[in-house]
């Protein structure tokens, strides 16, 4: 609880202040009707001048105009203050101004003398191009922005209303940043309207200073002849140098007021000071400094006009177009520094945190000690072959695969390296550091001695020699294959086998929303309608399941759009995908416009047709199949398929629309890679080579 004393202390203090300032007002009013000395006026004109100062300041180093929403009350009371010392003013000059310039105040016969030197018509002509500064330039230019600013912004309040409304319906601020919004925009709304009204007090109070001046001279010329036995030259040389002098002390604080209110009206919605604005954009363009300091330098060397000062100018404008881009830079690398600090900083701490513990890379290539100082060496050029990786797995399967973390762990052996998906190790190798590796393709073989190994990426057989037999080995027309393509082989490998798993919700709603926006709607509409997202996401995961690409997303669309209204099964949806599909399928497949085709038997046509069981609809409701018919099956297919893959030659196998899934269910334990199409998925005007079937 607050202490009772500190708030009563409180209290006390603005019971104080809310008195000290009704207590000025009082006195600024009473300086109207009642006559007070030449010293207290001195101190009430030295204030006005040190009031006016301090607003100018505040006007200047505020940082938005919202700031010195007081402004308007501040100018009504220093314009009463002005008035009420000119009053005073008046009345000691024409009852006192007789006995000579110091009979109004030291400040006032100071100025006199000061502005005037010693001639009082030089002290008229100042006098009135202070006014007409004043009048003419300043305060009615500031009085024309604020009253455009007050009709723009009130103007603007309806639509600003809407967006905070707007904002909080969508959810981008809560309630109390709405209510801050608004009060911020009545706040601004009364603003500007106010300032628009206390503008017209700045012009009043140049004519009235203008007025009163005039007042003083005439009055006090004719009080003095009449009543003083002043000769008309005596009267006019005194009461015109009173005059002039308090016009002057009361024009100059008027003149700075002016300036404060031309200042904050004219700032906008502009944030920052005011010196920080037009310094910074003066300054902000150094070609601009150059091309002005190239000009001083040739009025330098005109005839006639004085070289030095321009030469200076011209000099300093020089230095300053050359100085600012070094310091900008300097500014700017300062903040990427510290940017990066700053997000080093976050890193490390997340890293120690208790929830980066729990976070897994989606990809992720874990290497032993000595594969790691082997391929980490050269960390530029895998860091590369991994970026470029990445990309052609986005044009090719139409989305961007995950980056690809690359780490060492001391707890696997040191010559193998591990491939990691979601946090699970889904593919290991043990790497013969230091060799190559020679897959044998046919049965010619390398005259170089090496050790037999099997290729770990699609288990072909191959040969490690050692790296310094690169050159024999290309002399023998055979291709080495150095460590780091083993390792990035088998990890394309791996990744293209799990292209389902990598495909994120996140992943799907960002390709939907980079298609045009007929298709963004179209999506939202089978999405709402018929399916759900996760719906549509399961489509295209089973379609990368057998690595068929999605890059044409809004043909995938448009074929899911026609079959969701009528089947809910995402297996029928996905077969009609691929039907509609057809060209690319086998554009992505065939080789010189020539499609290899492996055919499925007649026995085993039938085989799968009579193992497939229907409901009373007429649609596949199981799949039952003797195992011992599956494993003759398997085991011809393997053998058939294997004599076909040794030769090199990439082929499809070919069934029939209803069995095609089984048959690619069974095919893929053995072949992931190989491509299983239904006949009604050979698209037309491809030509078809019959390789020969399974029977």
């Amino acid at each position: 609880m607050a202490d009772p004393q500190a708030l009563a202390i409180q209290k006390t203090a603005f019971q104080g202040k809310d008195m000290g300032f009704a207590f000025g007002i009082v006195v600024i009013l009473s300086i109207l009707f009642l006559p007070i000395p030449a010293f207290l006026i001195d101190v009430g004109l030295a204030f006005s001048i040190a009031f006016s100062v301090l607003i100018l300041m505040v006007a200047l180093w505020i940082q938005r105009p919202l700031d010195f929403s007081s402004f308007p009350t501040i100018l009504l009371i220093a314009t009463m203050m002005r008035l009420s010392l000119n009053i005073a003013t008046t009345r000691v000059i024409l009852s006192e101004g007789h006995l000579g310039p110091d009979a109004a105040g030291q400040v006032i016969g100071g100025f006199s003398r000061m502005v005037m030197s010693g001639d009082f018509v030089i002290g008229v002509i100042v006098f009135l191009i202070l006014v007409t500064v004043n009048f003419i330039v300043i305060t009615k230019g500031a009085t024309r922005i604020a009253e455009v600013g007050a009709r723009f912004t009130l103007d603007a309040i309806p639509g600003k209303q809407m967006a905070i409304d707007a904002d909080l319906s969508a959810g981008m601020i809560d309630e109390t940043q709405a209510r801050d919004r608004r009060r911020e925009l009545e706040q601004e709304s009364s603003f500007f309207g106010s300032m628009d009204g206390a503008s017209k007090f700045v012009r009043g109070d140049a004519i009235a200073g203008l007025l009163i001046t005039g007042i003083n001279m005439f009055g006090g010329i004719i009080i003095g002849y009449a009543r003083h036995d002043m000769q008309i030259g005596e009267a006019a040389d005194v009461f015109v140098r009173l005059s002039v002098g308090d016009g002057l002390v009361s024009q100059i604080p008027a003149l700075i007021v002016s300036l404060a209110a031309g200042l904050l009206v004219s700032r906008g919605g502009q944030l920052g000071s005011t010196d920080e604005a037009v310094i910074d954009q003066l300054g902000g363009y150094p070609r601009a400094l150059f091309a002005a300091s190239g000009l001083l330098f040739l009025l330098a060397l005109m005839p006639g006009l004085p070289f030095l000062p321009f030469v200076l100018l011209g000099g300093g404008m020089a230095f300053a177009s050359w100085v600012i881009p070094r310091q900008r830079d300097m500014k700017a690398r300062a903040e990427a520094q510290e940017i990066h600090r700053t997000e080093q900083e976050e890193k490390d701490k997340e890293k120690d945190s208790v929830k980066s513990i729990l976070k897994t890379a989606e990809i992720e290539l874990v290497l032993g000690k000595q594969v790691a100082t082997k391929l980490l060496g050269s960390h530029e050029e895998l860091a590369f072959r991994v970026a470029k990786m990445r990309k052609k797995f986005a044009t090719q399967y139409g989305f961007v695969v995950p980056e690809i973390k690359v780490t060492d762990d001391i707890a696997i052996k040191d010559k193998s390296y591990q491939i990691r998906i979601h946090g699970t190790t889904v593919a290991a190798n043990d790497l013969r550091v230091g060799e190559l590796m020679v897959v044998l393709a046919g049965p010619r073989r390398p005259t170089i001695p090496g050790d037999e190994i099997r290729e770990p990426a699609f288990g072909l057989p191959a040969l490690s020699v050692p790296d310094n037999f690169a050159e024999d080995l290309k002399r023998e027309g055979f291709q080495p294959i150095d460590n780091v393509s083993v390792v990035l082989t088998h990890l394309s490998e791996v990744i293209r086998n799990n292209l389902p798993q990598l495909l994120s919700y996140k992943d799907m709603k960002v390709l939907i929303d980079r298609l045009d926006p007929e298709y963004r709607k179209l999506a939202d509409e089978i999405c709402t309608s018929h399916m759900s997202y996760s719906g549509f996401q399961a489509v295209l995961k089973l379609l990368l399941a057998e690595r068929v690409s999605i890059r044409n997303l809004h043909l995938i669309l448009e074929a899911v759009a026609e079959l969701a209204p009528h089947v809910r099964k995402t297996e029928q949806i996905v077969e009609h995908v691929r039907i509609r599909m057809a060209q690319q399928l086998c554009g992505d497949i065939a080789r010189n416009g020539q499609l290899n085709v492996l055919r499925l038997g007649n026995r085993w046509d039938l085989a799968f047709h009579q193992a497939l069981k229907r409901d009373a609809k007429g649609e596949v409701i199981e799949f039952d199949i003797d195992p011992r018919m599956l494993e003759e099956f398997s085991e011809e297919a393997t053998k058939i398929i294997r004599e076909h893959m040794d030769k090199g030659v990439p082929f499809v196998l070919v069934t029939s629309p209803d069995s095609r899934p089984y048959v690619r269910m069974i095919v893929e334990r053995i072949f992931a890679t190989l491509p299983v199409l239904s006949h009604v998925e050979i698209a037309k005007g491809v030509e078809i080579k019959l390789l020969g079937s399974i029977s």
